[in-house]
């Protein structure tokens, strides 16, 4: 029997030293990491510096020169955010008692300037020694803690105060707890932190355009500088994500669609993916709140959405991607993903042909518009006359109503149309559209027999609007670690507008409790959550 127990102890002394040998690999591991990281943007920062010099040296010798400087920026905004973020996963990843965690050199940053309002807020000292309860105590100083904060066009530092007390009798010194900050070492208030990032991801404004609008304003914040609180606040907002993420993926169903989002390469740029699932039950009264899931992928090939969705079964809601075509098998785990196309997308193809504006435009070399693809136009237009009327209610009617009123308009449609497709030739535009309904009539008519389903996809091209806008202004993302992160946080405000939310209001509000929210309520900061606390909020104060 003793021999059986030193054998136990002798196994459980093996394992715990094994356990202590990876979590030291681990640490070792993200410490590496954060080191590569920094190195990285370290260089991208002296490369940048040396172009700059060079140009003030020798003049600015062409407008490449000056596209290229604007390149490298944004190139070290996407490198300093990620050096951030794994600066903060190592620190998250090193045992205590065996590594210790590596530490970034962090951008230098000036004081903040003398001209800004001060505003104290002192936070209030015990009136009783905390170690023998004595009152008799005295104050022996402060510490203060300065903080950037924003109040739109009206900047302010709050100088957090915590004073110290002693204990005449007992000569214990007493302080407040330091409060907690957003982000590690933060040094911006949750409303300056909101606004980078809304304006970055909402407004598209990239962060050296920002920095210089901030210098415009007296304050002077370095693109390094802000670059490194936006890639700290996608590491502390990261667990609201991934709730975000959980909530759209228990949805039966998603709307799906991508885009392009160019990615700065080597001399070039290339054409890189944004993905979208949407979960938005508004249409058929059900009670679940709307959300978006962003993902990104270096190209558009099939093996993407099979990843993203590859836990997922129910109703997918997208255009005809022969990506998507691997869900749709009868045998897949967890089960099979339903198609269900969208009529606005097979509509576009006939009305560009029967498009008389248009037409009228291009004048005499304009092709002759198309009488059948006017009448196509006529009959899809009539279904969706009747889905206006029955948008908002509950599935069960708005099956009723589409088996009394669309099925019959749908029928009509396929015999009209396998009637004039026999008259076509097979590569004309009209033929091709009509094949385009034809050969996949059944997700077509998927509606017909579930209410839930809407008859377009325009939930999913709302959410990727904001996103096809700003390209125009941040032109590509300058890494695919910076793309991903963009990901994650058009996730965050778009599922904010979803919620009929201001996403910069949201987010300051969350920044400001996340680092002291506890795990198991970190749900309320969820955007509908936190929009019905503050409506009762409101109802109770009126």
């Amino acid at each position: 029997m003793a021999d059986l127990r030193a054998r136990l102890n002798a196994a459980e002394a093996r394992a715990a030293e094994a356990e202590s040998r990876a979590e030291t690999a681990a640490a070792d591991l993200a410490q590496a990491k954060a080191e590569a990281a920094s190195t990285e943007a370290m260089i991208a920062h002296l490369k940048l510096e040396i172009e700059k010099m060079r140009r003030a040296l020798y003049g600015q010798r062409s407008e490449r020169k000056e596209r290229l400087l604007e390149q490298m920026e944004l190139d070290l905004e996407d490198l300093q955010a990620t050096a951030t973020e794994d600066d903060l996963a190592a620190e998250a990843a090193a045992p205590t008692t065996t590594v210790q965690s590596f530490t970034r050199r962090k951008p230098s940053r000036k004081p903040f300037p003398e001209h800004l309002p001060r505003e104290r807020i002192v936070i209030p000292a015990p009136e009783t020694c905390e170690c023998c309860g004595s009152d008799h105590i005295a104050k022996l100083g402060e510490s203060v803690t300065e903080t950037l904060e924003v109040i739109p066009r009206q900047w302010k530092v709050i100088q957090t105060v915590r004073e110290k007390y002693t204990c005449r009798c007992c000569s214990h010194i007493t302080q407040p707890p330091a409060p907690f900050h957003p982000v590690p070492r933060a040094w911006a208030g949750p409303s300056l932190l909101a606004m980078i990032l809304f304006e970055k991801y909402g407004a598209h404004q990239p962060l050296n355009r920002q920095s210089e609008r901030y210098a415009r304003e007296g304050v002077d914040l370095s693109l390094s500088t802000l670059a490194d609180q936006v890639g700290a606040c996608t590491h502390a907002l990261k667990p609201l994500h991934d709730l975000i993420a959980a909530h759209v993926m228990a949805g039966e169903r998603l709307h799906g669609d991508d885009t392009v989002v160019p990615v700065l390469a080597k001399g070039k740029t290339a054409k890189g993916r944004a993905w979208v699932y949407v979960r938005d039950d508004a249409p058929f009264g059900g009670p679940d709140a709307p959300a978006a899931l962003f993902q990104y992928s270096r190209d558009r090939g099939q093996d993407h959405p099979v990843k993203h969705l590859e836990a997922w079964a129910g109703l997918l809601q997208a255009d005809a991607y022969a990506g998507y075509n691997r869900l749709y098998d009868p045998g897949r785990a967890p089960g099979p993903v339903l198609s269900a196309l969208c009529w606005a997308h097979s509509r576009r193809k006939f009305f560009e042909l029967a498009d008389i504006e248009a037409t009228r435009r291009r004048g005499s070399r304009a092709p002759p518009l198309s009488p059948l693809a006017l009448e196509a136009v006529r009959r899809i237009d009539a279904l969706f006359d009747i889905e206006r009327e029955i948008n908002g209610q509950s599935a069960a009617r708005r099956l009723e109503v589409r088996q009394a009123r669309s099925r019959p308009l749908v029928e009509d449609l396929e015999a009209w149309m396998c009637e004039q497709r026999a008259s076509l030739s097979g590569r004309s535009d009209l033929g091709k559209a009509m094949d385009y309904m034809l050969t996949r009539w059944e997700a077509f008519t998927r509606f017909l027999e579930d209410g839930r389903i809407c008859l377009t996809n325009n939930a999913a091209e709302r959410a990727l609007r904001g996103l096809a806008l700003g390209r125009k202004s941040w032109l590509f993302a300058g890494s695919d670690r910076g793309a991903a992160r963009a990901a994650a946080m058009y996730t965050l405000i778009v599922t904010a507008k979803l919620n009929d939310i201001d996403p910069q209001a949201w987010l300051a509000d969350v920044l400001a409790r996340i680092a002291d929210m506890p795990q198991s309520r970190l749900h309320e900061l969820l955007p509908w959550t936190w929009k019905a606390a503050r409506m009762a909020q409101g109802s109770l104060a009126a």
